[in-house]
């Protein structure tokens, strides 16, 4: 590193704790009433909601407003996230087609017919209140079609490109795109798959190793709120099943062989062993899902309970610390955002290739 990479990263520091400090000072006189908790303020941020929130001020919360819609026993209900705007003052009643319907902890609840407040039990849940069918274009899924729009557009400029300069030589977006895509078939599909059947699975791996990657970065963007697509268990279940059903419809004989009646071992063994491969091809993508949840969604934990720190023990003196810590996690969670991609895709051509593996 040189001196003015050195200079910039101790600018950043400085920015960060000024704004820290500002922040704390802020948010202690607005609401010295009321009590800092951690733990809700960290799974908030964390977890996925219906609008994309940008600030706070003076009491009322401020974001870019996307689509509520509902399914229930009258029908089709749609209208915008805006209308639960928060105040501070408890959960704003939203009156739709004869119906109520109430954000709590960025679930939405119909109330009984009849019911004009919210009531709750001994864990704060309601109890006059059900869930409605829920097909909201929430935070994560606008950023998942931002993220295919993206894509899209990197892919089609770098074809575009490589159609009109006919020696096929990258250029632009293309010199970018084309050395990762030459990674993914000579460092990972090749290898794992074999030189002849790597091909049918190459449109996959691309997809998943730049979706997952490219999801990875705009959960560090600040102006996107943590968008934290690739820290949702939906999410990543999705991709775990996708990497499943692939490689159970590719498995050939050899495959299907080696997990219902073990080659070479003698038949006790292969009674014994026959329920553990069973176990293994489910075991296999629980943890593509759970290894890509985790690691992502614990960066943003870690960073978040840093900056924490200042509000916790209630003075300006801990952000340089809790900021320095913070800082280093965000450059360690940056190289995360392409390892963990790299990681889902190795690990799904490494399961194709034991599917499609021909017998020795």
């Amino acid at each position: 590193m040189t001196f003015y990479t050195f200079k910039r990263v101790a600018f950043t520091l400085l920015f960060l704790s000024v704004f820290s400090f500002s922040f704390a000072s802020n948010s202690k006189d607005s609401d010295s009433e009321k009590e800092f908790d951690a733990k809700e303020m960290i799974m908030h941020h964390v977890k996925d909601a219906y609008g994309m929130h940008l600030f706070d001020y003076n009491g009322h919360s401020y974001s870019i407003p996307l689509p509520i819609i509902l399914y229930t026993d009258k029908g089709l209900t749609t209208f915008m996230s805006s209308e639960f705007h928060h105040d501070y003052n408890g959960e704003v009643i939203v009156e739709k087609n004869g119906q109520r319907f109430v954000n709590i902890h960025e679930k939405i609840y119909k109330l009984n017919d009849g019911e004009t407040a919210v009531t709750y039990d001994a864990e704060h849940h309601p109890t006059n209140a059900e869930r409605p069918w829920d097909f909201s274009i929430t935070r994560n899924v606008f950023m998942m079609w931002v993220s295919v729009v993206v894509l899209l557009l990197i892919f089609l400029t770098a074809a575009r490109r490589y159609k009109k300069s006919g020696d096929y030589v990258p250029k632009g977006i293309a010199s970018f795109v084309e050395p990762l895509v030459v990674f993914v078939r000579d460092e990972i599909a090749k290898p794992m798959i074999g030189e002849h059947k790597y091909k049918r699975f190459m449109p996959y791996l691309l997809t998943v190793f730049f979706f997952i990657w490219i999801n990875n970065i705009f959960g560090l963007i600040p102006f996107f709120n943590g968008a934290n697509l690739s820290g949702n268990i939906a999410f990543t279940f999705a991709l775990a099943l996708c990497t499943f059903l692939i490689t159970t419809f590719s498995g050939n004989k050899n495959y299907w062989k080696h997990i219902f009646w073990m080659p070479g071992v003698p038949v006790p063994m292969k009674i014994f062993l026959m329920p553990i491969e069973i176990v293994g091809m489910f075991v296999k993508p629980i943890s593509l899902m759970i290894r890509l949840f985790a690691n992502i969604t614990a960066g943003h934990i870690i960073i978040l309970a840093l900056m924490s720190l200042i509000f916790i023990f209630q003075t300006i003196a801990v952000a340089p610390v809790s900021v320095g810590f913070a800082l280093f996690i965000g450059i360690i969670e940056i190289v995360v955002t392409a390892i963990q991609a790299y990681i889902f895709t190795v690990l799904s051509a490494l399961y194709f290739g034991m599917a499609v593996e021909d017998a020795h």
